[in-house]
């Protein structure tokens, strides 16, 4: 019958459109030595397997397609909000790059990082969002690469695409850690439209922390 798997997509627009697909399964009903496979085999581009929550504190592991990471943006803030959905009070996600606090306020939810714990990614600023329009998967045969251009620099906004073919990712539709990383580097608080039109926000503080936040809504489960 295969394992049951919750699917919420992250960092959707206002109107609920858009956004990166999660998939959600429970560390009770994946063996340890199958969650890999288990990622390979549902696509998405993370999958989280997510413990029962201990005085408000949940384990979290995170795989994409190929590889286990020790910290991913999307699969935070989806995981973050799933618990929330179910009224399961959660205020930290235990990852293996260290606790990822949650917050969810006006219709966001937030958690906190540093950019430190994001993969590996080459950033590529571009001149506009023309040249960004023009890439392609096949520009980037290996690696993690995100692509990104100003849209208003005085507010903090711009466009972005990512390509990730060492993680099993073709193209990425809404990536938080690289979002967490860019603020981190940039040292500014961003707005960012990524892919076909998925929204993130980060919020950058003088300590080296970021917060990252958006919207999620619930999609159809499926067994894998």
């Amino acid at each position: 019958m295969g394992t049951h798997v919750e699917v919420v997509r992250v960092f959707t627009d206002a109107t609920g459109h858009f956004g990166n697909e999660l998939g959600i399964a429970r560390a009770a009903d994946v063996a340890v030595a199958d969650r890999q496979a288990l990622a390979a085999r549902a696509g998405y581009s993370e999958t989280v397997i997510v413990d029962d929550p201990v005085d408000g504190v949940a384990g979290v592991q995170i795989f994409t397609p190929a590889v286990e990471l020790p910290f991913a943006g999307h699969p935070s803030v989806g995981t973050a909000w799933w618990f929330a959905a179910r009224g399961v009070p959660v205020r930290t996600l235990d990852v293996p790059a260290g606790a990822v606090a949650v917050e969810l306020t006006d219709g966001l939810t937030w958690i906190t990082a540093r950019g430190e714990w994001a993969p590996t990614f080459t950033f590529h600023r571009l001149d506009d969002v023309e040249e960004l329009a023009a890439a392609r998967a096949s520009d980037f045969p290996d690696g993690a690469h995100y692509l990104w251009t100003w849209v208003d620099e005085h507010r903090g906004t711009l466009r972005a695409r990512m390509f990730a073919p060492t993680l099993g990712v073709a193209e990425d539709e809404a990536t938080g850690a690289a979002a967490v990383a860019l603020t981190a580097q940039l040292r500014q608080s961003l707005i960012i439209t990524q892919g076909q039109g998925s929204q993130l926000f980060t919020q950058w503080d003088s300590d080296g922390w970021v917060r990252l936040g958006g919207r999620v809504a619930a999609a159809e489960p499926v067994r894998v």
